[in-house]
């Protein structure tokens, strides 16, 4: 009786979320005196996915087939039921991601299986099943007992640090037995940001609003983000207006991210950004206003012109880099 870790991976290449995934099966297989079995699908290379070993699997289903690599909802929900069939899997864990999202569902609907989507916590298995989740935009905090006998859970991106072990996963194939309904929606075109720090990646994120005024002044935060390591990020009204491109958006419309450290330049803190951002660890914010709402959320704050404080903010971490 395994617990299904869905191994999401960018040609053949596991990405730090999909790692904090399978510690996190593994350490709920442990939990239960189980064992983690990690679920890929589509074309990665061998050594790969025995390395996922290190993070707790102990075994890897592969489903070798090439129309994979791409998401189908529908076949993927397919091949996580048929693993989890095949393991007499009571607990399948999921990203809290688009793909999560879209496959999640269904492998609940197949399996007659409860769910609870967005988990921030291991279960409670002292009374029950019970998964801790945010609700109302962050603000609060459900914790649902899940009764059925199946359970599925989709975690929270950044939520647990990952940490690396000795360990070697064995490798099986398995084989769903597909058909040409499974790949009736297609993904004809995928285009992929690169050279970049992903934002659902990313554990430092610099992020600006109007206050900048303009794209024109958005070097001073690429200079802040480069010295920090830090993925950038904006608001609606900035992506809107084309001073930013679309994937950097971050809120209730855009993106929702968990990051260690949030940077907030020039940004009032609506309610629809901080929906999407009130998970970070540690939020500062930077603002000439000083009743900007932002300010209320702020772990830290600063009140001043961002023009000056952010370039003077990139120096002092340029000599800290430079002295340590």
């Amino acid at each position: 009786m395994s617990i299904i870790v869905l191994a999401e991976h960018t040609q053949g290449a596991f990405k730090k979320k999909t790692l904090e995934l399978v510690q996190y099966a593994a350490g709920i297989a442990q939990d239960m005196g189980t064992t983690a079995t990690a679920v890929v699908l589509g074309e990665a290379g061998a050594e790969e996915m025995q390395g996922l070993g290190s993070y707790g699997a102990v075994k890897v289903l592969q489903v070798p087939d090439a129309r994979l690599d791409n998401l189908s909802a529908r076949a993927y929900g397919k091949a996580i039921a048929a693993a989890a069939e095949k393991e007499g899997a009571k607990v399948i864990v999921l990203p809290h991601d688009v793909t999560g999202k879209a496959v999640a569902p269904r492998v609940a609907a197949r399996l007659k299986a409860g769910i609870v989507a967005g988990a921030v916590s291991k279960p409670d298995l002292s009374n029950g099943f019970v998964v801790k989740k945010s609700v109302f935009a962050g603000k609060a905090f459900a914790y649902v007992n899940i009764t059925s006998d199946i359970k599925v859970i989709t975690l929270m991106p950044n939520t647990f640090p990952v940490s690396k072990v000795e360990g070697s996963a064995t490798v099986e194939k398995l084989e769903p037995g597909f058909d040409d309904k499974d790949f009736a929606i297609r993904v004809k075109e995928v285009n992929k940001v690169t050279g970049e720090v992903p934002l659902s990646e990313a554990e430092l994120v610099v992020s600006g609003g109007r206050g900048l005024k303009g794209p024109e002044n958005w070097g001073i935060l690429e200079d802040l983000a480069h010295e920090l390591g830090a993925a950038l990020a904006c608001s609606r009204p900035v992506a809107d207006s084309h001073w930013r491109p679309h994937h950097e958006h971050v809120g209730q419309t855009g993106g929702t991210i968990r990051p260690n450290l949030y940077i907030a330049v020039g940004i009032s803190g609506a309610i629809q950004h901080l929906a999407g951002v009130n998970g970070s660890k540690t939020i500062v914010v930077i603002n000439k206003d000083p009743e900007a709402p932002f300010f209320k959320a702020a772990d830290y704050g600063v009140v001043g012109d961002a023009m000056e404080i952010v370039p003077k903010l990139t120096e002092a971490v340029k000599k800290y880099k430079a002295s340590h």
